[in-house]
């Protein structure tokens, strides 16, 4: 068997989370009196962090340091009180985690959500899983800087050569390149095929158990 582990990004390819990252910020918002957004414009927002997520979501200008820091910091508290209320894993991901978890085949989470927040999420909506749950850290250690993937594979005992991973982005193609590792995108979360392509994507698939075509 050719990969031995497989590296899964958590927002839009292990779980649909737009609902409770829009509610959360769009209630922030309008207790500040801006303006909030719809579904598909945070959508367009949603994959390089809550910070990033929270200045794209200010108006144009309200973008200075101090309102990004304060809005951010309350979008921490009302997410992780909500974060998995309409939060739920995609058709057929629990379908495709039993069959590698029979398979022996090694499971792990990177995303570029806060760590606590990505370890509440996975740890309760899949539990017993994965071997790793990580989230973002620190900026500097942001997808699709590899470190934390690199970091993952050497405590799952595999070169990085020997592990898929899997996102829905084009940041999520891009870390799993600069990581050497097999990047596979998904076509049921937040971004499009052409990203996905233009990014490194070396296999797409439409759903999950896709994926068991490539072990």
């Amino acid at each position: 068997m050719k990969f031995k582990a497989v590296l899964f990004d958590l927002d839009g390819t292990l779980v649909n989370s737009l609902i409770d990252i829009a509610d959360s910020i769009n209630k922030v918002l309008q207790e500040r009196n801006f303006p909030t957004h719809s579904y598909e414009v945070i959508n367009d927002f949603i994959g390089s962090g809550l910070r990033n997520l929270v200045t794209k979501a200010l108006p144009e200008n309200h973008k200075d340091e101090a309102t990004i820091e304060s809005t951010f910091q309350a979008m921490m508290v009302t997410y992780r009180e909500n974060c998995t209320n309409k939060t739920s894993a995609y058709d057929g991901i629990m379908e495709l985690l039993n069959e590698l978890k029979s398979r022996n085949i090694k499971l792990a989470v990177l995303s570029n959500k806060a760590d606590e927040l990505t370890k509440k999420i996975g740890f309760t909506l899949f539990p017993d899983y994965f071997e790793i749950v990580m989230g973002l850290k620190s900026e500097a250690t942001k997808k699709p800087n590899p470190s934390a993937a690199i970091e993952i594979s050497s405590n799952l005992g595999y070169s990085p050569e020997e592990i898929l991973y899997v996102g829905d982005s084009g940041i999520d193609m891009q870390t799993a390149k600069n990581a050497n590792m097999y990047a596979v995108g998904v076509l049921w979360g937040y971004r499009p095929k052409e990203e996905l392509l233009t990014e490194g994507a070396q296999s797409i698939i439409n759903h999950p158990l896709e994926l068991l075509e490539l072990l």
